[in-house]
């Protein structure tokens, strides 16, 4: 197996087994390898008791959750709108709160299923929430 190593005066290829140099391109250059597709969440929610996770993505289904404090996960709130903030309820992590941009949802199951509150909040979009 061969590696390629490029330097700012060009590209060696070194013999990986032997550790031996068998060639040099002067003013060589190696192509971008292609970035990888990575969806990191926009917002993360904990319980503050117990292993409960809440991910907010820019995708749809717009969360993840996990009830094993991340080793497992599983894609919720299919139905919900592009969202804006998360927040699990301090000692209740089943009670989960999600934002779109007017509107706020509430889950008492741990994520399975959710009702919007009725009101339409006017003004600029919500930025943050939680329980109390």
């Amino acid at each position: 197996m061969n590696v390629a190593v490029e330097t700012s005066e060009g590209v060696y290829t070194i013999n990986a087994e032997t550790q031996a140099v068998i060639d040099f391109v002067p003013g060589a250059e190696l192509s971008e390898p292609a970035a990888p597709k990575v969806e990191l969440p926009l917002l993360v929610a904990a319980a503050a008791e117990g292993p409960t996770v809440l991910a907010l993505l820019d995708r749809r289904p717009p969360l993840a959750v996990s009830h094993d404090a991340g080793s497992s996960w599983r894609e919720a709130g299919g139905g919900l709108p592009p969202g804006r903030a998360v927040a699990i309820a301090e000692g209740d992590p089943d009670r989960m709160l999600y934002a779109g941009e007017h509107r706020v949802y509430v889950s008492q199951d741990g994520g399975r299923f959710w009702r919007a509150l009725e009101p339409e909040l006017p003004g600029g979009p919500i930025v943050r929430l939680g329980w109390f």
